[in-house]
């Protein structure tokens, strides 16, 4: 823990940039994660989903979108066949977890399978489960969340084929054991998430901007992949393509599904453009997703015109009211209906589609809309709000500008933690529209 504490000093500084760690360091804090998360957190998340066995099977290349969540930084896909057992004895207070492999995975779970012993590596499987006797096997099966729903039928079959008769009615799904391994943020995570979130708003701002933006020549295409080789270059990933499009007076406001689609190419940017971005990175195993506005100044414009800025508050009083009906146990479609019916109240023209972040960029979780489902997410928005969980605090409204004798639509989105204290934005949130000064 010594370790992990000096590495993340190094990693908390002024400078965004800076903050990026040496690729050996990554591996180290990787490691020290996973190694707290197995021995503090998985066992709590055991007890209050009731699974004292967890048996996560997956093959090299083919893995268990949880499983890989759990592999050392040095493994870079499973070997073999992988398979890992943990097991929760509550009663007597004990926690174990095993690799069912030809290897230790890493140095926190250690083999437990000799093949010069024992060839079959499902026999070595199901000595560790007859020892044990667990009261329940959970396994990585969903209908609804894909990222549980990892275990493949192939190493089903094989599994319940030889499992002793009195143990396969104890296997149960692990759906939200899985969830909630997948969604839940540690105090260490949540530090890397912040800087890692400023770093995500520091790229915005340079990619809008007069470094990268002149009018009547850049196009929304140039930006995007300008925002895709600034991560490049800093040694990190994007977890999506990103996406940059117009709105403008001349032009009619396009419909959502144009909004979330990549848009065109040749699309030039002009003085007078209101810009949006969507926009995310990936690094440390951890995801952001932003959406914000700029806007391209024309000549004798000093600022953004204050009727944007308006329109840009009217956003942010649809976070406020979303991020305020955050309660632990409410579901997302009871968050998502009562803050849409407060939101029309005020004369809102809302729409939200949050979604959990984290390990996952779109994450398991609690689902809150989605853009073409705002009457509620079939199970997936029933599933209940837990502590310790991080969302894009995804959402538009719609606004009529009569300035330009049009509607617009303010589209935001924001990495936001819910904890034991409520509700906060992990770095911070887009109250004014960036400026893009030009020269005339």
């Amino acid at each position: 823990m010594k370790k992990l504490l000096i590495l993340l000093a190094f990693f908390i500084t002024d400078s965004a940039t800076s903050q990026i760690l040496p690729l050996k360091d990554r591996a180290a804090t990787i490691d020290n994660i996973l190694k707290d998360k197995f021995d503090n957190l998985l066992p709590k998340l055991m007890d209050r989903t009731d699974i004292d066995m967890w048996v996560i099977i997956s093959r090299e290349y083919n893995e268990d979108p949880v499983l890989k969540t759990m592999l050392p930084s040095l493994w870079l896909n499973a070997r073999r066949r992988t398979i890992l057992v943990f097991f929760n004895n509550k009663e007597k207070g004990f926690f174990e977890k095993f690799a069912v492999a030809r290897y230790n995975v890493g140095e926190n779970i250690n083999s437990a399978w000799d093949k010069e012993k024992e060839p079959s590596q499902w026999n070595a499987l199901f000595k560790i489960i007859k020892e044990r006797n667990p009261k329940k096997i959970g396994l990585n099966m969903s209908e609804h969340f894909g990222i549980a729903d990892g275990l493949v039928k192939t190493d089903y079959d094989w599994f319940t084929k030889d499992l002793p008769e009195d143990y396969k009615s104890r296997i149960v799904s692990a759906e939200k054991l899985a969830i909630s391994w997948i969604e839940t943020r540690t105090e260490t995570e949540m530090a890397l998430f912040k800087n890692l979130t400023q770093l995500t708003h520091d790229i915005i701002a340079e990619a809008f901007s007069s470094k990268v933006i002149v009018p009547g020549k850049t196009t929304t295409e140039d930006v995007v992949w300008y925002m895709r080789q600034k991560v490049n270059d800093l040694g990190l990933k994007t977890w999506f393509h990103p996406t940059v499009d117009i709105q403008r007076n001349s032009e009619e406001l396009g419909s959502h599904i144009t909004s979330f689609s990549k848009g065109e190419s040749t699309n030039v940017i002009q003085k007078g453009d209101l810009l949006h971005c969507d926009f995310g990175i990936t690094y440390l195993r951890l995801n952001t997703d932003c959406q914000q506005h700029a806007y391209v100044l024309k000549d004798g414009e000093e600022e953004v015109p204050l009727f944007l800025d308006h329109a840009l508050k009217k956003g942010n009083r649809l976070q406020d009211i979303l991020t305020s009906n955050f309660k632990v146990g409410r579901t997302g479609n009871d968050i998502l209906l009562k803050s849409l019916k407060e939101a029309k109240t005020e004369g809102l023209k809302p729409s939200i589609y949050t979604h959990p972040l984290g390990l996952y960029g779109h994450s398991s979780g609690s689902t809150i809309g989605m853009w073409d489902s705002q009457g509620g997410v079939p199970f997936n928005g029933d599933y209940p709000m837990f502590e310790n969980t991080a969302y894009a605090i995804e959402l538009n409204t719609t606004v009529h500008i009569p300035e330009w004798n049009r509607d617009i639509r303010i589209m935001l989105e924001e990495p936001g933690f819910f904890g034991e204290y409520g509700f906060r934005y992990i770095d911070n949130r887009q109250e004014y529209i960036i400026p893009i000064a030009t020269n005339e």
